[in-house]
């Protein structure tokens, strides 16, 4: 008989796998609206190009997008673990990204040095900002979700008044944005276009960026974390019945201002492989939505490292789809609702996976305790 893991493992990946073509299959529909072929929508998607340079472009294009998706799915995952909606992603990071670009633009030090100063400082600031939805839930009982929302509006805002104000650098003439001053270059992280040529593939227009590695490592330390350690248990512990938890020794109050604090410093890395990789400073037209599109990575991933990264994949293969799509004269917009029925059929099937397991699991328990009693009754006669 299959083991009950593996028969779990594979009915959640076959859960997945009928709502991705479900979803292609509603977005056709969709592609027909428009008077298009559905057809020739697939066909531009997975065009990556005609020639090697444009391969490596478009493959570097994907990494990069999947980079910060997969960090934000990680944060996300994080609060999911113990049953918080840390909704504030998108302003911790953001606040995270400017503080740590100007900081960093203040000083010159040996690169790893500046570079481990600036994430250091990222995650600080992120894990900060995240502190204060924690110390009001388990103080005064605000919601997290009310707070992370509001605390949203206030990171963006305050982002966007300190790169036009207090943060902003040197600004050429007739450049219409703002930002921060440039980092030196002692703060430009490596790229890793070695690994195209490796493959013989030129190197990618604009690189992949070498944040590629910090995100492989910070995935298998929150595996390890949640999965393999003592506060990965107690986090699940709490977030599953916070009154048992208590009963059994765990502070369910310090559980919540670590899962949030932890959640806030990893978003604080999702602005850096931009930053570091790419502007080299924090504009007004810096990237946007990291934080709210992260929420689907870990939804569609599962909160589970491996499932958020071929999430972040996915998606970083759709963005990479919308250009393509247009010179084919279909609307980009389908790329949006791929995404979202994607999102809303996985998390469906997984409700569904989910329950088919637990009834497995009865009917296991209830076999396994019918085996037993016939052997008491066969010892007792």
């Amino acid at each position: 008989m299959m083991p009950a893991r593996l028969q779990r493992t594979l009915l959640t990946l076959a859960g997945a796998a009928v709502a991705v073509l479900l979803a292609v299959a509603i977005s056709s529909v969709a592609i027909l609206a428009a008077e298009a072929s559905p057809i020739t929508a697939l066909e531009a998607m997975f065009d990556f190009g005609d020639t090697q340079a444009q391969v490596a472009t478009a493959v570097a294009f994907i990494l990069n997008r999947a980079v910060p998706l997969f960090i934000a799915g990680l944060a996300v995952a994080i609060g999911f673990r113990m049953n918080l909606f840390n909704i504030g992603i998108e302003g911790q990071y953001r606040i995270a990204a400017i503080v740590a670009a100007f900081v960093g633009s203040q000083f010159v030090l040996p690169g790893p040095i500046q570079i481990t100063l600036i994430v250091v400082v990222a995650m600080l600031v992120g894990g900060l900002y995240a502190l204060i939805p924690a110390v009001l839930k388990v103080t005064r009982g605000v919601n997290e979700v009310i707070s992370t929302i509001m605390l949203n509006y206030i990171a963006i805002n305050l982002a966007a008044f300190l790169v036009r104000g207090p943060f902003t650098g040197e600004r050429e003439a007739g450049q219409l944005t703002t930002s921060t001053p440039q980092l030196p270059e002692s703060a430009w992280f490596p790229n890793l276009n070695f690994l195209f040529e490796m493959f013989g593939l030129p190197a990618p227009r604009g690189g992949l960026w070498g944040f590629l590695t910090v995100a492989i490592l910070v995935g298998v330390i929150i595996w390890v974390v949640l999965e393999r350690t003592r506060f990965g248990f107690e986090l699940k512990a709490s977030g599953l019945n916070a009154s048992a938890a208590l009963a059994s020794g765990v502070n369910p109050k310090r559980m919540v201002i670590s899962a949030m604090v932890l959640s806030g410093a990893i978003a604080g890395l999702i602005g850096m492989p931009e930053i570091l990789g790419r502007t080299h400073a924090y504009g007004s037209n810096f990237t946007a939505g990291l934080g709210f599109l992260g929420i689907a990575v870990a939804l569609l991933g599962r909160n589970k490292p491996v499932g958020i990264a071929v999430a972040a994949l996915l998606f970083g293969f759709l963005d990479r789809a919308a250009a393509p799509l247009q010179f084919a004269d279909i609307p980009p917009s389908v790329i949006a609702i791929i995404q979202g029925t994607i999102v809303l059929l996985v998390v469906i099937a997984n409700e569904i996976t989910s329950r088919m397991s637990m009834r497995q699991e009865e009917r296991r328990a209830a076999r396994q305790l019918d085996t037993t009693s016939q052997a008491q009754a066969e010892v007792a006669a």
